[in-house]
């Protein structure tokens, strides 16, 4: 009777406990993590007799869970995998709404800007089309501003972004580090500790919402932690950190720094995965070209319209002066290079832009070894060839391994030490520096600085055209070497005679009447290109001189408009058509940036299916189905009855045995 008391009190005890873990497992159903439980039972050992062995009833063995390690570990990278990608495309989504919308891109701005010209150049003495081309100027200025200034909160907001999603590394790091501590503890007694287990699990799957992560199992049932390429953020219970600071070559672009005691490292470059990783790598691969590019724009527009403006002449007969304002002054060039705050030196930097054709859109980091400099193209890694030059003043100059010129050249102000390091940004800034300087519509320079005329006493046809150059011309040097006009007579079969100064040749020297006759003047050592038509007669004069009173000549203006089409950007002189216009510049990056939204809306589809299905392969085993649970409940309320039905048989055979000695 006593055998049979106990083997019901273990079933009794062992349904107790199973009753107790469904609860258990019912109550957690919707915690984060939670893996189903169940107690595993044996038979306890039986006792001999002479008829054989007999069962002295069960006992439990252990309570585990349903528990997969390697669906845990696709789960924790594919949740670091979604989320780098969603943080990746909240932020490219903008800037593409942004570069490609009707109101907010540049190139309705470019294009009312070169409209508003073509209009005033067919009337350049209208001065409210003068006017529209001061409005509209102003216009692409604050467009190029605006824009830039979207790209910057983008910048600032990364910023933040980092720090907020560090903190929250460095909370959940804590975490797991008290919870490996409790773990080991807990262990030492023999038995897993499930549900410290599963919160553990489950700090380091939300850690991976935030960064990429290795997970490495200790012997002792704890977790090491690793970022980066092996950084340990999580040793047993040891915890080390991360913090964003501003950067050494950048203030404005926070980097990450891994913490451990006394120690730091720069871990930026490193890091993949999870939203942090999904922001650095959006600022590396997108916002800086984006910045990068469109500030190079800004820079060749100011610099092509700047130019052509400072070849005409405006309606006062002045020498044109610049519509934008001059992107190399001593401030604007020393935003261009900054010193790393590492630097051992107190030695600074400025850089100048020489030639805007031969930009890139790529950042470079210089350094100094006590005697020569060395340079890095970022954006490939290409070796950069620096020159010193000696001046007055010094400067370096860059050109890559084909001997292209990188169109900027650099001053070193102070004696840089051994290992100081620059970091050199020609194009970052152009977009957000951009501004109209000119106010006067009378100051547009539309006419050219040379005009031709026939003389109204020929008796023959002939006509000359208007000069035209493509040189760059010193205006003041052109004034005075036109100081009285150039007379051209035309003799039959000889070399027409010359009349002023500053006249050097005139090619080809005899024309021939009867056919349009392109000939080419030097003056002041550049060279003016014109056509002589018609049939002039011997003795006809054709007169050149400087344009002072060309009210009503619109062929500066013209050229200008020419701007729109020329290709200006990224031209490489040694291989013909291989520049790109103003509007071709920007929708190459409107192309750019839109084909990497799509990819990554296209990878955000792919990975939030990958997601979805770890999650479901973790659940199928994991989670808690409450209809299995309620049949449980039934299982193991019976098994309960039942048990307390045998100790009330061991009750009733004892007290029968009682009464039978009364």
């Amino acid at each position: 009777m006593a055998d049979l008391l106990n083997i019901g009190l273990s079933g009794l005890s062992a349904s107790k406990t199973q009753l107790s873990i469904t609860g258990h497992n019912i109550s957690n159903v919707n915690t984060p993590g939670f893996s189903r439980q169940d107690a595993s039972q044996a038979t306890r050992t039986p006792q001999f007799s002479g008829a054989g062995y007999v069962g002295s009833g069960t006992t439990l063995v252990e309570v585990r869970r349903s528990y997969s390690e390697f669906l845990t570990a696709q789960l924790r990278s594919s949740t670091s995998l979604s989320s780098d990608v969603e943080a990746y495309k909240s932020q490219i989504d903008q800037l593409d709404s942004l570069l490609a919308g009707s109101t907010t891109g540049i190139t309705p701005s470019l294009q009312k800007f070169f409209s508003a010209l073509q209009t005033a150049a067919e009337d350049p003495a209208n001065i409210p089309a003068r006017q529209l081309v001061l409005a509209e100027a102003e216009g692409l200025a604050r467009r190029f501003n605006t824009v830039s200034d979207r790209l910057t909160e983008q910048n600032n907001f990364t910023n933040k972004q980092m720090a907020a999603v560090t903190d929250q590394v460095n909370r959940l790091a804590g975490s797991i580090g008290s919870l490996n501590n409790a773990i080991a503890i807990a262990a030492a007694n023999g038995q897993q500790p499930n549900d410290l287990l599963d919160a553990r699990d489950e700090a380091v799957r939300q850690l991976s919402t935030y960064i990429g992560v290795t997970v490495t199992p200790q012997d002792d049932n704890t977790f090491n932690v690793s970022v980066g390429t092996g950084q340990p953020l999580v040793v047993g219970s040891t915890v080390s950190r991360l913090e964003v600071v501003p950067g050494q070559s950048d203030p404005n672009r926070h980097e990450i720094q891994f913490v451990s005691g006394s120690s730091r490292q720069g871990i930026t470059s490193q890091i993949t995965g999870g939203e942090l990783g999904g922001l650095i790598r959006y600022r590396e691969e997108v916002l800086d070209p984006t910045l990068n590019s469109l500030g190079r724009l800004a820079l060749a527009v100011s610099d092509q319209v700047n130019s052509q403006q400072i070849q005409g002449l405006d309606l006062k007969g002045q020498v044109g002066t610049a519509l934008f304002g001059d992107y190399n002054s001593s401030s604007l060039m020393g935003l261009r290079a900054t010193p790393f705050s590492s630097n051992t030196s107190t030695a600074d930097a400025s850089l100048r832009i020489t030639d805007t054709q031969n930009l890139t859109i790529s950042d470079y980091r210089m350094e100094f070894d006590g005697t020569n400099y060395t340079a890095r193209r970022l954006s490939d890694g290409a070796n950069i060839t620096v020159t010193q030059n000696a001046g007055p003043p010094a400067y370096l100059s860059f050109a890559d391994s084909a001997g292209k010129d990188q169109g900027f050249t650099v001053a070193i102000s102070g004696a840089p030490n051994a290992g100081d390091r620059f970091s050199l940004q020609p194009t970052r800034r152009g977009a957000t520096d951009i501004k109209v300087v000119l106010d006067q519509a009378d100051q547009l320079a539309f006419a050219a600085p040379v005009r031709a005329e026939s003389n109204l006493q020929n008796v023959g046809t002939g006509v000359i055209s208007q000069p035209g150059t493509t040189d760059s011309v010193d205006m003041a040097a052109l004034k005075a070497a036109l100081g009285s006009d150039i007379t051209l007579t035309y003799n039959a079969g000889t070399p027409p005679s010359i009349t002023g100064t500053g006249v050097t040749q005139v090619s080809p020297a005899v024309f021939t009447p009867g056919q349009a006759n392109e000939l080419a003047i030097e003056i002041d050592g550049r060279s003016f290109t014109f056509t002589v038509s018609g049939r002039p007669q011997d003795g006809d004069t054709f007169v050149i001189g400087f344009n002072t009173n060309g009210v009503s000549d619109n062929r500066n203006a013209l050229n200008m408009v020419n701007l729109q089409t020329k290709q200006t950007i990224g031209a490489d002189p040694s291989v013909p058509g291989s520049g790109k216009s103003f509007t071709d510049g920007y929708g190459e990056l409107v192309e750019r940036v839109g084909t990497l939204t799509a990819q990554a809306r296209m990878d955000s589809e792919a990975t939030g299916a990958i997601l979805k299905q770890a999650t479901d392969n973790r659940d199928s085993l994991s989670a808690v189905n409450l209809d299995e649970e309620a049949a449980n409940l039934i299982k193991f309320e019976q098994y309960y009855n039942a048990s307390a039905q045998i100790i009330q048989v061991a009750r009733t055979m004892f007290d029968t045995l009682i009464s039978t000695f009364r």
